[in-house]
């Protein structure tokens, strides 16, 4: 019930779960509070706060260029510059999701997309789908340091996964460091450089899966390719099946 939910554009995966639990979804008249509830909108009367419950219309996909200074959400209750500005022209197309988390201080690479599912596969860290970053920081990591972001660092939720890092360039006491992960800890590519002893002066994110950020500038927008699309989907779909093998090893 909460992929159709997400399918049809009104709520993220998530969100549609707390939905359900609430009572707010009816089928054929009756309250479905089960998160592993079934519905075919061909032959059931599904609905949500008591609105029809519709298939959804072809998603749509976009990169925006996020910059600095700008909340990774529809509505800052702090009242800070948010994404209002950029989902606004697309109202008429569908609800928008922003996919992952960018911080407030971060740029670079955000997906927006009205496919609920697949916003839920691409942002959950089960899924592993890698986002890489371009990092500013005050100094000149050395090689054993980046070492330790390859092999895992400790920050105060745990250790990090393995992660790809390399020095782009240096400059002075400055240097660009490009970092490649596939979790999604709050400001973990931050909190590792920290744990190394860098200050952070930008993280800029270039790659999403196999999505590149490209030549777009800061606060320009543009619609994913649907080999883009393909290429997103087939990544999540690869990492389910890696991770139901992974499972099923651990268990036999």
């Amino acid at each position: 019930m909460q992929k159709l939910i997400a399918r049809a554009g009104l709520a993220s995966r998530r969100e549609a779960e707390r939905w359900i639990s609430a009572g707010r979804v009816t089928v054929n008249g009756r309250p479905v509070v089960e998160l592993g509830a079934q519905a075919d909108l061909r032959t059931e009367r599904v609905r949500v706060d008591g609105k029809p419950l519709f298939e959804a219309a072809s998603p749509a996909y976009f990169v925006l260029h996020k910059p600095a200074g700008v909340v990774t959400s529809a509505r800052d209750p702090q009242g800070r510059r948010d994404l209002t500005e950029w989902l606004r022209p697309l109202r008429k197309t569908g609800r928008f999701f922003p996919v992952g988390r960018l911080d407030f201080y971060s740029a670079g690479l955000l997906l927006l997309t009205t496919d609920g599912e697949l916003a839920y596969r691409l942002a959950h860290p089960r899924f592993g789908v890698t986002k890489r970053y371009q990092v500013k920081v005050g100094g000149v990591p050395k090689e054993d340091e980046l070492d330790r972001l390859r092999t895992g660092i400790q920050l105060d939720d745990g250790w990090t996964a393995p992660a790809s890092a390399r020095l782009l360039r240096a400059s002075g006491k400055k240097a660009w460091i490009e970092v490649e992960i596939h979790e999604g800890r709050n400001r973990q590519v931050r909190r590792m450089f920290e744990a190394l002893g860098y200050r952070v002066e930008k993280l800029l994110r270039v790659g999403y899966g196999p999505v590149r950020l490209g030549s777009i500038r800061p606060g320009e927008m543009r619609p994913l390719t649907p080999a883009e699309v393909r290429a997103l989907k087939h990544a999540v779909a690869g990492a389910a099946a890696s991770s139901a093998r992974s499972r099923v090893s651990r268990n036999s």
